[in-house]
């Protein structure tokens, strides 16, 4: 019995695995429940992929691409995509800058860079934050084409398994052009085609090796180095790229050196920012009209790249110039004499503040809004000519004074428009009612709320740049009221017209007759020959229009115009607190003629019209252009409203009182310290643009 007992123990004994077997045995073992766990692993994050099916798919929101008066581009908002370039046709050193930044070792990973990840985790915990992306080139297409750009475990899982799907899939060059048509290069352009047309005008086969580094720039964070809002940093970014595209041998030390003193210049079209305050105001009026887009549209508007280019050229140039006198922001807007928007600035830089100044802003007209009261005047008898006293006057509790601190005693109408005296403008609206002035304003195109307190008259009333243009208008094409617009036509791509603006009866919406609008032409083309407008003249031109200066130099504007083209200047700070000195016969009569004189010979302008036939037995007045040239206060057209103290002046003893004037109370001393009046300096000549890169 024992015998075979201990043989079989002996057996068993005998049996007992070697090492080798054991080793054999657990590897077994472990691959058997790591291949258990792999499967339950990718089942559970398989679920939920998406379907690859959509591979070739756009899922994108429609486009809407903006057209200038002439049919060149100014912007595309939504997505954009260009037919897919063929990688043959590219040059070597475009797909090269990409791999040299993205992914050095793209030939030779299957999908995922186990080097590249070990070497972000590393860089990631010592900074004890994410510095650094260990994503391949075939990740991020796989993220792009199917997944949410959402940081977590599972996401990267999914991108992990379908970037190993693509590489069975697709060969490397396959892999590499879906990255380079279907990646997101910012400015709403999708694929390296549309980007290339989008920031250069060009096609992706004509990119310099600068350009091509910008662009692969670019991917690592579309807003942050845009070319457009970020120069300097883009720049920083793209010799970066250069830097890589060296050390990886694509391009030689002196190819880039070659491309670094070659400037990198972004398009016209998106060089020209500000145009974007334009488009964002028309954004909003497609909706209206149209709806909802379904489908791409092409908007044809009524803007002149030209004088866009000008506007900003010269609102830039003055803003620099005169920063140190408190000027931070300006606006402007030009119109035609049908109320087309030829050129649009709603602010400094579009960069910094989206908020369209020339549209939604609403600051004190001052003076500008004087014209108003006059043209209420003129169709209540008065002219030109009418005689006027420039005195102290006090209508209730309120007392206006002049810019100068002083009272200029008897003068004609004219002459007090010139001088943009207060007092007169205050009484007048008085005597005629300034409910016949808010009338007046409405019935031009002033749309915002216009009280009636006494301060109206001298422009305590807060309008829009856009307004004041629209209003301006009447007096420029013939005394016709326009309403501002800036779309023309809305079609389809393949050119079914969604929309067309209306032909316009040039019979219809008179707002001005003779012969008001012609004393009035004639009284505001004194302000540019010898009033507190003459730093706007032009030689040669017929120009006519307003300045205006709020209390302590918060706001200055210049509205002025020729026949049929009118453009409005503001200038100020966002915070409504002062400027320094700054009245409207300064920095926005600067910008203004900056901009005209490059604007009129551009437009075929007449000189500003008559407007309607004159009333039957109606006689024309003396000329009055000597009363005009004997103004001696160039900038008097300052307005102070509620809170100022009345009591300021140097009062005026007239023989015999203005007829209706108020009785005069409580004579004023002599203001001490006036407003600096010199005449502004002569302009020095633009400097030439520097290159925007490198």
């Amino acid at each position: 019995m024992a015998g075979p007992g201990q043989g079989a123990r002996g057996g068993g004994s005998g049996a007992q695995r070697t090492p080798l077997q054991r080793a054999l045995y657990w590897s077994a073992v472990v691959a058997v429940w790591g291949l258990i766990f792999l499967v339950v692993f990718f089942a559970v994050f398989a679920r939920g992929l998406p379907d690859t099916s959509a591979l070739y798919g756009v899922d994108r929101q429609p486009s809407i691409t903006y057209l200038d008066r002439n049919g060149a581009l100014i912007a595309t908002r939504g997505s954009q995509q260009a037919p897919p370039a063929d990688l043959d046709s590219l040059p070597d050193y475009v797909p090269a800058a990409f791999i040299a930044i993205e992914d050095r070792r793209f030939y030779w990973h299957p999908g995922f860079d186990p080097v590249g990840m070990s070497r972000a985790m590393a860089a990631n915990m010592r900074a004890g934050r994410i510095v650094q992306g260990g994503s391949t080139l075939t990740q991020q297409l796989a993220k792009n084409l199917f997944l949410t750009p959402d940081q977590n475990i599972r996401r990267k899982v999914q991108e992990l398994m379908l970037a190993v799907w693509l590489e069975l899939k697709f060969s490397k060059e396959e892999i590499l052009a879906l990255y380079l048509n279907r990646v997101y290069f910012g400015a709403g352009a999708y694929g390296i085609e549309a980007a290339s047309q989008r920031y250069f005008d060009k096609g992706a086969k004509d990119l310099t090796v600068g350009e091509a580094a910008l662009l692969a720039g670019l991917l690592k964070a579309p807003s942050r180095y845009s070319p457009v809002s970020e120069g300097e940093r883009a720049a920083a970014r793209a010799t970066v790229v250069l830097d890589e595209m060296e050390d990886a041998g694509v391009i030689s030390a002196e190819q880039r050196a070659a491309a670094v003193l070659e400037p990198v210049r972004v398009s016209r079209t998106l060089a020209t920012q500000h145009a974007q305050y334009f488009i964002d105001w028309l954004d909003k009026e497609i909706r209206g009209l149209v709806g909802e887009p379904t489908e791409d549209l092409i908007v044809e508007t009524t803007l002149d790249l030209t004088l866009q280019t000008a506007a900003e050229r010269n609102v830039r140039r003055i803003l620099e110039r005169d920063e140190s006198r408190g000027v931070e922001q300006a606006a402007l807007v030009a119109l035609d004499g049908d109320g087309r928007v030829r050129a649009m600035i709603g602010g400094a830089s579009y960069a910094d503040s989206q908020f369209n100044r020339a549209v939604d802003a609403r600051r004190q007209a001052g003076s500008a809004f004087k014209p108003f009261v006059y043209l209420a005047a003129m169709e209540a008898g008065y002219t030109p000519e009418t005689p006027v006293v420039d005195e102290p006057i006090r209508i209730g509790n309120w007392s206006p004074r002049n810019y100068s601190g002083t009272f200029a005693g008897p003068m004609s109408l004219a002459n007090a428009v010139a001088q943009s005296t207060n007092t007169v403008a205050a009484s007048i609206a008085d005597q005629i009612g300034r409910d016949s002035v808010a009338r007046a304003a409405r019935r031009l195109g002033i749309s915002s709320r216009i009280g009636l307190e006494p301060a109206m008259a001298l422009g305590a009333v807060e309008v829009s740049p856009l307004d004041m243009a629209t209003a301006y208008d009447a007096f420029a094409n013939g005394g016709r009221r326009v309403t501002a617009y800036g779309i023309s036509r809305i079609r389809t791509p393949q050119g079914r017209v969604i929309y067309q603006q209306g032909a316009r009866d040039p019979a219809a919406g008179q707002a001005i007759n003779n012969p008001a609008l012609y004393y009035m032409n004639q009284m505001l083309r004194g302000v540019v020959t010898g009033g507190t407008a003459r730093s706007a003249a032009i030689s040669g031109r017929d120009i006519a229009g307003k300045t205006g200066t709020t209390s302590d130099y918060k706001d200055a504007w210049f509205v002025g115009y020729t026949g049929g083209f009118v453009t409005a200047v503001w200038v100020g700070k966002d915070d409504n607190t002062a400027m320094r000195g700054v009245t409207g016969g300064a920095a926005p009569a600067a910008i203004w003629k900056g901009f005209m004189e490059a604007a009129l010979p551009r437009l075929n302008v007449q000189p500003i019209p008559n407007g309607p036939p004159m009333p039957e037995g109606w006689v024309a007045p003396d000329p009055i252009g000597d009363l005009m040239g004997a103004v001696e206060d160039p900038f008097g057209d300052s307005t102070v409203i509620d809170g100022v103290d009345p009591n300021q002046g140097e009062p005026y003893v007239p023989g015999k009182p203005a007829a209706g004037a108020p009785p005069v109370r409580d004579p004023a001393p002599r203001r001490d310290d006036p407003p600096n009046q010199r005449p502004e300096p002569e302009l020095q000549p633009e400097k030439p643009a520097s290159p925007l890169f490198f």
